[in-house]
């Protein structure tokens, strides 16, 4: 009696994203996690590139209550960041902060791989 073995399927490995968020972003983080009520066990902070912007690409953060299937997941112990293969490659090495000023409020991106950039901070040549 011949059997039939299943194949063994090995989880897809991605490469680490090496990230850095400043405390002061960290405390906005979580409070729009509250506010939104996502619990850090399961949900986190998405971190993306997308095309577009007046440079090439531009970046987008979106709290979210679990990861997707193919993300690479940053464990930043207060809470998860969630970061897509394709976005992976362009956000090795930043930071990211969260800063006020007269001008306003918000996070902010220091991309020492960007080769260019805009004037309005929000997009970014690589």
């Amino acid at each position: 009696m011949a059997t039939t073995q299943e194949p063994v399927v090995q989880p897809e490995t991605h490469a680490d994203v090496a990230l850095t968020i400043t405390p002061a972003a960290r405390i906005e983080v979580k409070k729009f996690m509250e506010a939104e009520s996502v619990t850090a066990d399961k949900g986190g902070l998405r971190v993306s590139v997308q095309p577009g912007g007046c440079s090439g690409f531009k970046y987008a953060l979106l709290i979210e209550d679990q990861s997707a299937e193919d993300d690479c997941i940053v464990d930043e112990g207060e809470f998860r960041v969630f970061v897509d293969p394709f976005s992976a490659q362009y956000l090795q090495g930043v930071t990211i902060d969260y800063v006020s000023s007269m001008q306003g409020s918000g996070f902010t991106f220091k991309n020492p791989s960007a080769t260019g950039g805009c004037g309005c901070g929000s997009s970014f040549t690589a």
